[in-house]
């Protein structure tokens, strides 16, 4: 008996979330970038925004591409209630480094799964990182790397960044974008096959 040949869509334009995928066996047949507003809405947390955005992404992506697993996530750096940019500039950058230089932050991974018979699931992981008191200087640096462009919180802890990271209490993989093993756990109890 053959089974269907079974289809996982990435609704994300991220490298790093395809990256993390193929380092763990699995290739998406399609990357699609869902574009949504991703503007944090009113009283909305941390954790809320972060979650929502996952969901949306998924239900966009999967209202397009029937018949496929859908596999979206996003990722929220918090200071307290203060939800951090994804930076587009220098000056944005700056003021993110500063904000985070000698203090712990959150990083809020929310990644959400669509399947064919329109199930869905979603999981959130929650990770702190310290950052070491930051000089003017590494922040130039820093800035001048262009590492931190477009990143949430300013940051890419698998680039430079990691050199300013004393501490990480979570998942390393969530940081970087998507939790691989809630991410596995989550598309397996939908039903797909899994490396």
């Amino acid at each position: 008996m053959t089974r269907e040949p079974q289809r996982l869509v990435l609704a994300s334009a991220s490298p790093r979330r395809l990256d993390l995928l193929r380092q763990i066996g699995v290739a998406p047949d399609a990357v699609i970038g869902a574009e949504i507003d991703e503007a944090p809405r009113k009283d909305e947390t941390p954790r809320q925004l972060a979650a929502r955005l996952a969901a949306e992404k998924a239900a966009r992506v999967a209202a397009a591409e029937a018949g496929a697993f859908v596999l979206a996530a996003d990722t929220v750096v918090a200071v307290g209630r203060r939800v951090l940019p994804k930076v587009a500039d220098a000056a944005e950058g700056r003021r993110c480094l500063e904000l985070l230089s000698g203090r712990a932050h959150r990083v809020l991974t929310a990644v959400a799964v669509a399947a064919p018979d329109g199930r869905r699931a979603g999981r959130l992981v929650e990770s702190r990182v310290w950052f070491k008191r930051l000089t003017a200087a590494e922040m130039q640096r820093y800035l001048e790397s262009g590492d931190g462009e477009g990143k949430a919180g300013g940051y890419a802890i698998q680039g430079r960044a990691g050199a300013f990271v004393t501490r990480l209490q979570g998942s390393y993989p969530a940081v970087v974008g998507l939790p691989l093993y809630e991410t596995l756990n989550l598309l397996g109890g939908l039903g797909y096959r899994t490396p």
